[in-house]
């Protein structure tokens, strides 16, 4: 070990956890202390006499003798003043990431200008290098977590591949963002969308990527495709698998990466992301964009799929209401239907107008417990029986067949009651008209005559629960003037964002303001009003049935 340096005391080295490593002016290690073995797996003894870069891995030795000698001579070197990390190399051949610090110790006065010393201090690098990985680890999942987030507030996947490629370029600090998607045969990526960052203009690599599909194994996407992994191309301007290197050179984009979109085993999409600076993809970015690939494509076919579901569930539910109402001589009629906000697609009320032939009509309201499929076949089969026995004019034989009917079905099968307003319309005549209600545990009809509005009727048990309930009609007149609304419970359940229903109260209050007036009016404030109280409310809407006459003056 050279002595014209000041060096601490061999016993302070040899106490350090961490290894020091002192270099004569050659470039020959002079003392190592034996934390050596620990980092390294040497034996100090071994390494005395040998060149540094036994040290190192082989690749960086060539450049290493220039530059220890300009350090040397000057003290000037890239790597002092800092701790950084670099590889080295462990006795069995291991590379392994260690914290370096360099700095040379002048002669002390009086000895030999030339025998200055480097010290160079090495401690392992492995946890931190952990410790970052998994940093970053953290901010690649946190930032495909906010993809997933702003996803699944769009309403359909269409609208959600629109919002994917800036929020993904958004949260993972790329430029340009393109989507190809896979055609119904499966055999060609065709460009779907691209986005750019607001102020950039790669107009180039737009061009030259509309209207041009690509095949299996063909550009950047065909290669993410085939490979069903994620693909780097760090160099655009040179890869040659890059198909659009004069676009992106003319664009200035440097460092492109494309993965893809996988729903099961099949690929649907491929995401390009490029970015203008050359950067190195990590090996855990993208772990993380091929595991945001899958997630994507679950989410999105689940989307694609649910939006299928609801076209299905919306004839389905046209099927259980009418096409329109018909013309009652004399009567103004109007109705509303709203589905429910909840996950069931389809809901359980319906309304119906039947013409009899004799003149009369015959108006049926009802409200289905629970919603879905289920429910939609108990509609179906309570709204069609009605219908049926609809020609006898009665609107108590009307729901004692259909509770009959309930009954039958449910012997085999789960409990499914119904609530219903069936009301039979005499024609107009010149005071009036008259009509017969019937109420099978459903909210009661609200009239409004000269003296305001009021409940009517007289509510039974609702059907399919009792096979002897008889549902007697009571007469109800409906003078010129008169305004007759029936409706679910949807309506005066309706909650508002502190939980406050509607109610019946609430109802009458509403239709008691001035202006609401004529059956189209009457509905559509009320329709209007539960939007709106619902609007920002945390609870979910229940489905919405109204029905209404008036009997013009």
């Amino acid at each position: 070990m050279t002595s014209s340096a000041a060096l601490p005391a061999p016993a302070l080295l040899e106490a350090l956890p961490d290894t020091v490593v002192v270099a004569d002016e050659a470039g020959n290690i002079a003392y190592v202390n034996p934390a050596v073995r620990a980092l390294l797996g040497h034996d100090p003894g071994d390494l005395t006499g040998r060149p540094l870069t036994v040290l190192m891995p082989e690749r960086l030795r060539d450049s290493h003798g220039e530059g220890f000698s300009r350090f040397r001579r000057t003290g000037v070197g890239e790597l002092v003043g800092s701790t950084t990390q670099v590889p080295a190399l462990r006795a069995d051949g291991q590379e392994i990431a260690i914290d370096l610090t360099l700095s040379r110790l002048d002669p002390v006065p009086g000895a030999d200008p030339d025998g200055a010393v480097v010290v160079a201090v090495l401690r392992d690098a492995s946890t931190t290098v952990l410790l970052e990985r998994q940093l970053q680890v953290s901010r690649y999942l946190t930032a495909t977590l906010r993809v997933t987030a702003a996803l699944t507030e769009a309403p359909d996947a269409d609208v959600a591949f629109e919002r994917l490629l800036a929020t993904l370029c958004a949260e993972l600090d790329w430029d340009v963002a393109a989507l190809w998607e896979a055609d119904d045969s499966g055999g060609r990526l065709r460009p779907a969308g691209t986005w750019t960052a607001p102020g950039l203009d790669v107009g180039v690599l737009h061009a030259g990527t509309c209207g041009h599909p690509l095949a299996r194994g063909q550009g950047l996407p065909g290669l993410a495709w085939s490979s069903r992994a994620p693909v780097v191309v760090e160099d655009l301007w040179s890869d040659p698998r890059f198909l659009r290197g004069a676009a992106a050179r003319a664009d200035g984009l440097r460092t492109g990466v494309a993965f893809p979109v996988l729903r099961g085993g099949t690929v649907v999409a491929v995401c390009e992301l490029f970015s203008r600076q050359s950067r190195p993809v990590p090996v855990e970015l993208l772990d993380v964009l091929a595991h945001a690939g899958r997630q994507i494509g679950q989410f999105l076919g689940r989307l694609r799929a649910e939006s299928e579901v609801r076209h299905l569930a919306d004839t389905l539910q046209r099927s259980l209401l009418p096409s329109h109402l018909p013309t009652v001589p004399g009567l103004d009629l109007a109705a509303r239907y709203r589905a429910g906000g909840g996950a069931a697609l389809v809901g359980g009320d319906t309304y119906d107008v039947t013409e009899l032939p004799d003149g009369r009509s015959l108006l049926l309201i009802a409200d289905v417990c629970g919603t879905g499929a289920e429910a939609a076949a108990v509609t179906a089969l309570a709204r069609h029986t009605a219908r049926a026995a609809a020609a006898a004019g009665d609107p108590a034989e009307v729901l004692r067949a259909v509770n009959a009917a309930l009954l039958r079905e449910q012997a085999a099968g789960p409990l499914r009651f119904v609530t219903a307003c069936c009301l039979v319309l005499g024609p107009r005549g010149e005071d009036g008209t008259r009509a017969e209600l019937s109420v099978a545990g459903h909210p009661l009809p609200l009239l409004r005559t000269s003296g305001g509005w009021s409940e009517v009727g007289a509510r039974d048990v609702p059907l399919g629960i009792d096979a002897g309930a008889r549902f007697d009609p009571v007469a109800l007149p409906l003078p010129p003037g008169a305004s007759l609304v029936l409706y679910t419970d949807g309506v005066t359940e309706a909650r508002d964002d502190a939980g406050v229903q509607l109610g019946e109260a609430g109802l009458v209050t509403l239709l008691s303001q001035p202006g609401v007036d004529g059956a189209e009016c009457i509905v559509e404030r009320i329709s209007a009003t539960v939007a709106e109280r619902l609007r920002n409310s945390r609870y979910e809407a229940d489905d919405l049935a109204v029905l209404a006459l008036t009997v013009p003056v």
